[in-house]
């Protein structure tokens, strides 16, 4: 009989719970499933996680900080950052999945605040204060609103792929959408010319 192997097992169960979560949210994942899923026990999940809302919270972080982990904080480099966070949102749909699961199901006031997630939102804003401070972005608008548009205008059409096939068509290239994006975004927070 082989030994337990704690951590092979935790990793088998973020890995059904994040398929799980993403699919069904958190009202509609089953413990069940994702114990099947994983090829453990149930009652380890309990042990390891708690009740399947802190299974949910600790799936989502582990989810931001491999997106974290996994795209540029170099805002200044624009194209990069817009290219890579693209990348990484068409190659990993759960992330936009799970976050529409905690706005819908959480809301606001409970949503996953851990000081992690929090901090990488923080230096997002702080790195886009240095763009602007050296005249690469627009100064004129609070980098927190710059941030915004530019996460809106990057996930929003893999968030809702349905909306984005009836305004586009179905046969819309998504490389020449990412050009658009790119460029709607550099005109968004290109820096102004002085009023005369």
């Amino acid at each position: 009989m082989a030994p337990r192997d704690p951590e092979a097992t935790k990793a088998r169960i973020f890995a059904a719970a994040t398929d799980e979560f993403a699919a069904h949210g958190i009202a509609g994942a089953r413990v069940d499933r994702i114990a099947a899923n994983a090829k453990a026990n149930k009652q380890l999940i309990y042990a390891y996680f708690g009740d399947k809302e802190q299974l949910f919270h600790q799936v989502l972080e582990k989810t931001m900080l491999a997106v974290a982990g996994s795209v540029t904080t170099d805002i200044e480099d624009l194209d990069t950052w817009i290219d890579q966070h693209i990348d990484y949102h068409r190659e990993h749909p759960e992330l936009l999945r799970l976050l529409m699961w905690e706005a819908l199901e959480l809301g606001r006031e409970n949503a996953s605040a851990g000081e992690l997630r929090c901090g990488r939102y923080l230096e997002k804003r702080q790195k886009v204060e240095v763009a602007q401070a050296k005249g690469l972005m627009r100064a004129d608008m609070p980098a927190g609103h710059i941030l915004m548009i530019l996460m809106s205008t990057i996930n929003y059409p893999l968030a809702v792929p349905q909306v984005n096939q009836f305004t586009l068509g179905g046969d819309a290239d998504p490389e020449q959408s990412r050009l658009w994006i790119k460029d709607a975004i550099r005109r968004i927070v290109a820096p102004q010319p002085p009023v005369s």
